[in-house]
């Protein structure tokens, strides 16, 4: 069964900059935008990323992706949210950046869609909040193979 999250039990503002701090350390020699990601575990843990890019492009990984690789290669399959923040190298964040399709479906790989939390922020002051299936509806999971 389920659980479901208490908003009150995510610390969004320690995630978002948790997510701008991985934002710095991207590599972004091509597009420039670099992205920051911080995912939480249910038991309270910050996983980070950033986007990694690559000439070839397709080998590059999303920093939402890299964050969940890195909980997962560590045993942390169940979480609460993730933030995740982005714009152009060198410059303030202006707009918000989303998750992009191939992130969304990873995240669902392991989550409810109805109880996850997606935050997208310019800064601890600008954000918004989501769930998942607001982002992916009709997303396809595990128990559509079942």
């Amino acid at each position: 069964m389920s659980e479901m999250i208490n908003f009150e039990e995510i610390p969004v503002k320690e995630m978002i900059r948790a997510a701008l701090e991985a934002r710095k350390k991207a590599y972004t020699p091509y597009s420039h935008y670099q992205v920051g990601a911080a995912l939480l575990t249910r038991e309270l843990r910050i996983y980070t990323g950033c986007n990694v890019e690559n000439a070839a492009y397709s080998p590059g990984i999303c920093a939402e992706r890299v964050a969940i690789v890195k909980a997962v290669s560590e045993g942390w399959r169940k979480w609460k949210a993730i933030a995740i923040a982005g714009g152009p190298e060198g410059e303030e964040i202006r707009q918000f950046a989303f998750p992009c399709g191939v992130c969304r479906q990873v995240m669902r790989e392991f989550v409810n869609p109805d109880e996850f939390v997606v935050i997208v922020a310019k800064n601890t002051e600008e954000y918004k909040i989501y769930k998942l299936c607001e982002l992916l509806p009709e997303g396809f999971g595990p128990e559509n193979l079942a």
